[in-house]
Parts: C-alpha cells; structure tokens; sequence
C-alpha cells in the first residue's frame, strides 16, 4: 500500500490527508492533529522508513529561517518522492506581471521561504508554490461577518490565490501520476484585486462592501502590509499541462459561491 507521511498537519495539508485516505492510501503525519511526535527522533525516523512519498508543509522558522524538517532530519529521505508546499512569495514583486515556475525566485520579502524553496528543489523534491490560500473557515466570509475586511485603494493591485481543495487535488495528481521532480504553481485562472473579492463576498451575503482606505487608513499590520508590497500574477500552465490538474475553482467567483453561509 502506498504510504503518505505529512510533516505537519495543518490546514492544507489536512486536505490531502483526507484525499489520500480516500484513494486507498496509508497516511501518518506530525502536527497536533498527527500520531508522530516531531520531537521524537525515533518515531520519525521509523515513519520515514516505512513510507513510499513524504511531503512537508512545514514553514521556515520565523526566528532562525531555517527549515524545520531539514534543519532536524537533513536531507537524506529513505523514499524517491517528496514533495514540499512553498508560497509564490518566492518570485517576490512582479509589478503585476505575470510569473511562472522559470521565473526568477529570492528577490522578494520572504527570503527564508525562498531558502527552503531552493533546497527542496535541489533534493529533487516537488515543490508546490501557492498563493493566498482561502476555504472553509478561512475565507472573505470570515473577514466580513468578523469586520476584519478592507478595501485599499491601490489601483492596479492584483494578487493570486487558491481554494484550498484545488490544493489538495493538485499534489495528489503529482502523487498519482509520479510527477517529474521540479516546481509547481497551484493557483487560480483569475489573479484579481482582493477588493473584488471582498466586493463580490458582501454581494452575496447582501452587506455592503467596506469603505475603500489607503494603506495608513485602514491601520494594517506589518504582516498585512508586507502583503500588500508585492504585485504578480501567477501562471498555472505547467500544473495543468505536466500534472493534468484542473481547479475545480477557476476563479474566486467559484470558490466563494461554494463557501457562502
């Protein structure tokens, strides 16, 4: 039986657990929803020995910078796949322009991320790159009926993002179709505005939209701004062609249809 072993459970990584499961795989994880301590070598060690396909999804540490699973277990995987879940801040500002897997990485806020990236690729990992992740639980929804959404007034501000579930599907293609080692886009067909998104939640729940602020308006974290720093859109193309991966949410229109309350 193939085995899938997850660093981390999260919320991401729960999702392709629960699709793992279903297509008749085996699967152990760490995490606090997982049965493997990450703390307890010999357990992990015994997991890695027993599984066909290892994925983390495990961040960088925010102190040190450092990947966790390489920084603790190395790099020498007792399995011919792994796979690791990255973010597009890799490619860093674009200006609006659209990035693709042989664009250039390292250049944007996330430096640490753009390490671990790095490293996985040169372990002949497959690495999926994603965008703003949204579903269940974690959606403009939530912002909304929270008071936490904002409109910004920053023309020309696109950004991509993900459904969670299209996530999901997408490593578990790479996992039945024994991808090719290399990186991967898992994003949307519609990079947009979060000021559309934001706009079409309230028309479907009948609020209205917040009032558009500047950035010093709206009083945004640092986090959030850093978020607001950078402008891309991302190209799919190569998740669709090498993969055979369709999201069952093309556009954000979709995906918030499928979520409202």
């Amino acid at each position: 039986m193939a085995h899938l072993f997850i660093f981390g459970l999260g919320y991401t990584a729960k999702r392709i657990a629960k699709l793992a499961d279903a297509a008749g795989w085996q699967v152990s994880a760490t995490g606090s929803d997982g049965e493997v301590d990450f703390a307890n070598r010999d357990s992990v060690q015994a997991a890695l020995e027993q599984a066909s396909h290892v994925l983390s999804s495990v961040p960088p540490d925010r102190e040190s910078g450092l990947d966790p699973v390489l920084d603790t277990y190395g790099r020498d995987f007792p399995t011919a796949w792994y796979g690791y879940l990255s973010s597009t801040g890799v490619y860093g500002d674009a200006e609006g322009a659209w990035v693709d897997e042989a664009s250039s990485t390292g250049t944007g806020r996330r430096s640490a991320r753009s390490e671990a990236d790095a490293l996985w690729l040169d372990l002949g990992a497959r690495v999926f790159r994603l965008p703003g992740i949204y579903g269940p639980g974690r959606s403009a929804f939530d912002r909304v009926e929270s008071g936490k959404a904002h409109r910004i007034d920053l023309p020309g501000q696109v950004f991509s993002r993900v459904h969670v579930d299209d996530i999901a599907s997408g490593v578990m293609a790479a996992l039945a179709s024994d991808a090719p080692p290399g990186a991967y886009n898992l994003s949307d067909d519609l990079p947009t505005s979060q000021n559309s998104v934001i706009e079409e939640a309230c028309r479907l729940l009948g609020v209205s939209p917040p009032p558009l602020q500047s950035i010093e308006e709206a009083g945004l974290s640092p986090m959030a701004r850093g978020f607001y720093a950078e402008n891309r859109r991302v190209a799919n193309g190569k998740a669709k062609r090498v993969l055979g991966w369709q999201p069952a949410y093309p556009t954000y229109r979709e995906g918030l249809s499928s979520l409202k309350p």
